[in-house]
């Protein structure tokens, strides 16, 4: 089945020796460690691509913020429609791009709803495909440009739970969503900008009321973007 045209594809990247070498490198000295501090991060890849390589190669989980001050990341009561993300605990990404969503949206001012996902689609046989993803804020927002300065923190993944699999229009898919259910301190942070985002022009609008109700009537309807007006 082919996916609709608003889930989008995460880009290009092409990790060369050197690239790769570079990351491995930053990696050993920075994150591994695990000392909490910033990272002084001077590659030429983008910060994305780094991120999302240690997700998919090194046992690694972030999670984004605005704040450059936490030490110690606190189990918190969230509000998902699934159960698996309804828990108290620290959510935290295996991808590099999501984690940088909740980064750079600046929620303390005009962003008051966030509908956003990433996926992989999981074929039998086969190796499990490229991530999809969306991302969208309230509408009311968007003309602010309501983006910030924030923090991605690098987390080891030992004490975090994968989402369960999940079916998504007839198709099986991995959610890179991960959850601890003790505290967990940073191994490192990466101060990201507004211009890391690669998908920053693509984020859409919804109006939450709308939001609210097609949930209500279709909690499986991610993202509910057919029925907005």
């Amino acid at each position: 089945m082919q996916l609709p045209d608003y889930l989008m594809t995460r880009p290009a990247a092409h990790y060369d020796a050197e690239t790769i070498a570079a990351f491995e490198h930053l990696y050993a000295t920075a994150v591994e460690p695990g000392s909490g501090a910033m990272i002084a991060y001077s590659l030429t890849a983008p910060k994305w691509q780094f991120l999302c390589y240690l997700c998919d190669h090194k046992d690694i989980v972030l999670h984004g913020s605005g704040s450059i001050e936490i030490d110690e990341f606190e189990p918190r009561k969230a509000n998902d429609v699934q159960e698996f993300g309804d828990r108290c605990a620290v959510y935290a990404a295996a991808d590099g791009l999501w984690a940088m969503y909740f980064a750079i949206v600046d929620r303390e001012k005009y962003v008051t709803s966030l509908v956003n996902g990433c996926f992989r689609v999981i074929e039998t046989d086969t190796p499990k495909g490229e991530p999809h993803y969306f991302f969208s804020i309230n509408a009311d927002a968007l003309p602010h440009n309501p983006w910030r300065e924030g923090i991605v923190s690098l987390l080891a993944g030992n004490s975090f739970e994968q989402q369960p699999g999940a079916r998504y229009r007839g198709m099986e898919i991995e959610i890179p969503q991960r959850a601890s259910l003790t505290p967990v301190r940073p191994l490192a942070k990466l101060a990201v900008s507004p211009g890391d985002f690669p998908f920053l022009s693509q984020i859409q609008a919804h109006d939450p009321a709308v939001l609210r109700e097609r949930t209500r009537a279709n909690p499986e309807g991610f993202p509910w973007i057919e029925e907005q007006t």
